[in-house]
Parts: structure tokens; C-alpha cells; sequence
């Protein structure tokens, strides 16, 4: 069957022709710009539904200087937690009229600046960025030089003049290493997917991430102050939750060692399945013989036997805060109040027990 060719959009000047009205009057009607009478604007308006008209968004904004659009960028839209934040941005968004264009930058850093350039060519009105650095940010100074709005989600950025809507997990991750110290584990491991380009833990490395170095901050600390010595040894960074095996090679390589970690801490969601797949299959169970702490609270931890414990954060409440301030940074008059202080929160359940050692079934 050929082709059938594409039926040609109704313009601004068939709309004029059906309500017998100018171009320029049909173009103020429709723009809701300009003086127009309410009976010339009925009249418009229903030729318009007539004939199936939809505007030029990229004319409107040239005339009005404001797209009604937001763009979003974040790390990992497969990562949970940004999915719920994002469903806050989105569902604040469409209650004040606005659009949402979101880019996934992989947390890599030129995808991130592409992103930015390109949203920005899309004349969004403002930007809400979940940055994957804290230190390399030109980009988002490009930002505030073109006089857009500018939230950042999770994570802070130096130098950078813009709301920051983020959870203080410091004192929860405390509280959750303290557990597993209180229970006696001396040798616990923190895995993350933080890309450090292959090099071993610093505090200059993780310094690339604000949200990273907060809770792996208060992690050793936490350890310290219950009298463990070096325990950066067994963090892991840059486990890649993505490629298949990641997660698995670094869990298999740390229950092989001599000094296997009788607990894990993993810094997010899929971090967490990746450990607990791994776990499976060198048949070593929770928390019999790992006892095992996550970031982040979803439904199926708490429905897993056993039940896992979490440090939780509000997710989509900080979506919807980010999106508040947006908006509130682009409209005329509008008020950017400091948002409010969001916090994580321990919650025990029953993956915590005293440290057996750790072993490796021989298969």
C-alpha cells in the first residue's frame, strides 16, 4: 500500500480565513497576547478546535519569550529513585501549566553538558540538574549566564548559584553503621557506582560528589569512632549497577578475601539487587552470614525475607520542592524561598545480626 503523503497542519492564517478575522488579530487571540475583544477571541478559538490547529510552540516562545517548559536532567532514570523524583517534578509541573523535556546523562559528565546546551537551545524556561560532578560544573555556570532558572536535585555543585533540594543523609548513615558496629561487625564493606576512573578511595575522589562524600563520610566515621582502623579498605567504588557482572566481580572479589566483610552497605537500590544476586549465588545468606544496610526505601525491601534494613529519603516530595522552586525562579514576582530541610531516617528491620565469619562455599 503506498504511502499515504501527511495531511498539512492548519497555520494561523487558515484559522484567520475561518473566523474571518487577520492574521495578526488570529495570531493575538491564540497567543492570548494583545487586545483582542472576547467575542473576536470565541470566534477564534473555535475555528482553531475546528480545524484541528495547534500552535508553533517555538513561534510562541519567540513572542512571548517563554516556552512553558522545564528541563530535567538526572544520572540514572533507571535508578528508582530518580524515577520517583522526577514524577514529583512532572505532577508539580503540569499543575502550573508547565512541560517537562528529561534527558538521562548515564552520569556521564559531556552528556550532561550536551544535555544542557541542548535544552538550552530549546529555550526551556529553567533547569532542574541531579549534576554527576560537584566540581566540574562550567556547564551549569552557562546556566545562570543565560538568565534561566537553576535547581540542583541531590547533589551540590561549587561555585554555583542556584536552590539546592537535597536529603541530609549524614546522620541516618551514622546511625545505620553504628548498628552493625553495635552488633560487633568489625570489617564492613561500602560499595557504590561512583566512577572514580579506576583509582582506589581518596577523599579527593569522592569530593566529586557531595551526596557520595556526605554518607560515605559519616560511614567511616561512624566506623572510627567505634575504634576500626582503616576502614576505607574495603570501599569499592565505581561498581557499574549497569554492565551485568559489575556488582558481582566486586562482591565475589570481597568474600574471597582472607578478611571477607561480615556486613555490606550499599549506596543505592541497584546497587543493593546487584550485592543480593551475588550473595545468592555464592550461597551466602542474609544476615546469617552478611548482615546488609541500603540507601533508599522502596516496597520490595520491606516484602524480601528477610526484610532489609534502609536508610530512607523522600524521594518524590523532594522532586516536587525542586519543581516548586523552579517555578517559582521563573515566574515574574515569584518568590524562591530556601526549601525545606529534608532528612533520611534509619529503619530497622531484620537483615542485621552478630558477625559470623564469612564463608565461601566451594562449588
Amino acid at each position: 500500500m503506498p504511502k499515504q503523503p501527511r495531511k498539512r497542519d492548519a497555520t494561523v492564517a487558515d484559522v484567520a480565513n475561518e473566523a474571518r478575522v487577520s492574521k495578526a488579530t488570529a495570531a493575538r487571540a491564540l497567543g492570548d497576547y494583545g487586545a483582542v475583544s472576547d467575542a473576536v477571541r470565541s470566534r477564534v478559538l473555535a475555528a482553531a478546535e475546528a480545524l484541528g490547529y495547534r500552535p508553533n510552540e517555538l513561534a510562541r516562545t519567540m513572542n512571548t519569550g517563554r516556552s512553558h517548559t522545564i528541563g530535567v536532567i538526572v544520572g540514572d532514570i533507571e535508578n528508582p529513585y530518580f524515577g520517583l523524583a522526577t514524577r514529583g517534578i512532572s505532577d508539580v509541573a503540569k499543575d502550573a501549566g508547565y512541560n517537562v523535556v528529561l534527558v538521562n546523562s548515564g552520569e556521564n559528565l559531556e552528556a550532561e553538558r550536551e544535555a544542557v546546551r541542548v535544552l538550552l537551545d530549546r529555550r526551556v524556561d529553567g533547569l532542574i540538574v541531579a549534576p554527576a560532578s560537584s566540581l566540574d560544573v562550567d556547564h551549569l555556570h552557562s546556566v545562570n549566564n543565560s538568565g534561566r532558572s537553576l535547581v540542583l536535585l541531590d547533589r551540590r555543585a561549587e561555585g554555583i548559584d542556584a536552590v539546592v533540594v537535597e536529603a541530609d543523609l549524614g546522620a541516618a548513615a551514622y546511625e545505620a553503621t553504628a548498628l552493625l558496629t553495635a552488633e560487633g561487625h568489625r570489617r564492613i564493606a561500602y560499595i557504590s557506582t561512583l566512577d572514580t576512573g579506576g583509582e582506589p578511595y581518596s577523599e579527593a575522589l569522592i569530593s566529586r560528589s557531595s551526596s557520595v562524600a556526605d554518607r560515605l563520610g559519616a560511614v567511616l566515621t561512624a566506623q572510627r569512632d567505634a575504634g576500626i582502623t582503616e576502614p576505607e579498605a574495603l570501599i569499592r567504588l565505581g561498581a557499574n549497577a549497569v554492565r551485568p557482572d559489575g556488582v558481582k566481580t566486586v562482591v565475589r572479589r570481597l568474600m574471597e578475601q582472607a578478611d571477607a566483610p561480615t556486613a555490606i552497605i550499599a549506596s543505592d537500590s541497584l546497587i543493593a539487587l546487584g550485592v543480593l544476586r551475588a550473595l545468592r549465588d555464592l550461597e551466602l545468606t542474609v544476615p546469617d552470614d552478611v548482615s546488609f544496610v541500603m540507601f533508599d526505601d522502596f516496597e520490595w525491601t520491606s516484602l524480601m525475607t528477610p526484610a532489609l534494613t534502609v536508610v530512607s529519603q523522600p524521594f518524590y516530595e523532594m522532586g516536587a520542592e525542586a519543581a516548586r522552586a523552579l517555578i517559582a525562579g521563573i515566574e515574574p514576582g515569584g518568590a524562591v524561598a530556601a526549601p525545606p530541610v529534608f532528612t533520611g531516617r534509619l529503619i530497622r528491620r531484620d537483615s542485621i545480626a552478630a558477625p559470623r565469619e564469612s564463608r565461601l562455599v566451594q562449588r
